[in-house]
């Protein structure tokens, strides 16, 4: 029923009928071949770059990458994508976005209150356009409500729209008056009238809220443990939930073959997290010696999503009273402290994975974090290599995307300048393909 309304809403925005979800390449027949020219090709993330090159793509896929520029005469009626002044990488991944959200504060709020399914569905569908032009190809969506991004998922996966392809969590899940309890901030005689099927209270409760969520096809199960920075309640970043809500919510998941990410600021909940299983920890603002331990011994990804800043920053420069004060003085602890634990992270070995929190940022500015990476501690070539291969691994994708290798999907990017030198090309895309379709070729 969840994906029968959800299907209805995106169809009333984008007057498409979304097809059965397909996460997985169908096999190649004979078809096309386009010959992408490279100047320089970074074919896998971590090693160094190709000189010239040609990336040969077949029906979605890459087929071969040769030495030095290929004509068409190898291949009759070829067609020849010359990118032979730009640096050539694999599509970049977002691990933690939220593609319904573009508005902070109270305007969130109160968005929340007057928008309408079809209303969120054009939203999400304009942010994953602008997603995909800003060359990030595939995308993990952390959580929304009414099944949007479910069925905008369908639609980018069958190139109906312009979009990346999609990973999506459905409704995240919190205790109650946790960080993604929708009624906070109502008064009582409304609370009940706000959804909350995603709260839970006890062990039960919470494996009947992950079992939801499976119901509605979800790919990947996302929670909070500790209290959030956009949380209409001032009380904390610290842990707000009990141990035992947390196993069952993460064995539930990982019972039905779902990894788990999990929302954590405070180290109690992170610690506790790690401790239980959890595949990622999102934000991760505050870490100790035990924290690493736990990271390097269970083999988590942490995803830093230092991004945040740069949109409460522009909010608070427009109006100083986008936010309201139980969550103000939390912005501001979250601004101070923003980049300390990947400082620490980077040198201790713990794995990272790229993603922004998009929708806390801007849209289409997800290249942003990469600066803010670098200046923490990594460097470009890592910070590129948390964005595709690492990202790929999180996401479960790694034998279809994440490095361009015969076999894998041609999800290919190209910038002007070598982001091996000055990670910030990287926020100027001139070239986008995903799937082997041409989606910005800015020559």
């Amino acid at each position: 029923m969840h994906r029968l309304m959800a299907g209805m809403a995106m169809a009333a925005a984008v007057a498409v009928v979304a097809p059965a979800r397909a996460q997985t390449a169908a096999p190649a027949a004979a078809g096309p071949v386009t010959l992408i020219q490279a100047g320089r090709l970074l074919d896998r993330p971590g090693q160094a770059p190709r000189g010239p090159s040609t990336v040969v793509v077949r029906e979605g896929l890459i087929v071969e990458i040769r030495d030095g520029f290929t004509d068409a005469s190898a291949f009759p009626g070829a067609t020849v994508i010359d990118q032979r002044r730009r640096f050539v990488l694999p599509g970049l991944i977002d691990s933690h976005v939220h593609l319904v959200s573009d508005l902070g504060g109270q305007a969130s709020f109160l968005s929340g209150i007057t928008d309408t399914l079809p209303v969120q569905a054009y939203r999400a569908a304009g942010n994953a356009e602008k997603t995909l032009m800003a060359g990030f190809t595939t995308v993990r969506n952390l959580g929304d409500r009414g099944g949007v991004t479910l069925a905008l998922s369908d639609a980018t996966a069958a190139h109906r729209l312009p979009g990346p392809r999609i990973i999506d969590a459905g409704t995240s899940i919190s205790t109650t008056s946790g960080h993604m309890d929708g009624r906070l901030g109502f008064n009582d005689d409304f609370r009940e009238a706000v959804p909350h099927d995603n709260v839970c209270n006890g062990p039960e409760s919470c494996r009947e809220a992950v079992r939801l969520q499976v119901g509605r096809g979800v790919d990947v199960i996302k929670i909070a443990t500790t209290g959030g920075v956009n949380s209409r309640i001032g009380a904390g970043i610290g842990a707000q939930m009990f141990e035992d809500e947390a196993r069952a919510l993460i064995e539930t998941a990982h019972l039905y073959g779902l990894k788990v990410a999990v929302h954590a600021h405070g180290t109690d909940g992170i610690n506790m997290a790690l401790r239980l299983g959890a595949d990622s920890i999102e934000h991760g603002t505050v870490f100790d010696a035990e924290t690493l331990r736990l990271f390097r011994q269970s083999g988590a990804f942490y995803v830093p999503t230092l991004s945040t800043v740069n949109g409460y920053i522009e909010r608070l420069a427009a109006d100083p009273n986008a936010y309201p004060p139980e969550v103000l003085p939390k912005i501001r602890w979250r601004i101070a402290t923003t980049g300390e634990s990947l400082r620490r992270a980077v040198p201790a070995g713990v794995r990272i994975a790229f993603g922004t929190d998009a929708g806390v940022s801007k849209h289409g500015r997800n290249a942003d974090e990469f600066a803010l990476m670098v200046q923490n501690g990594m460097t470009p070539m890592s910070a590129i290599h948390a964005a595709t291969v690492n990202a790929a691994e999180l996401l479960g994708l790694s034998n279809e995307i994440g490095t361009l290798e015969p076999g894998k999907r041609a999800d290919i990017i190209a910038v002007d300048g070598d982001p091996l030198t000055h990670v910030g090309v990287l926020t100027t895309m001139g070239f986008v393909m995903r799937d082997g379709r041409v989606y910005r070729d800015d020559r």
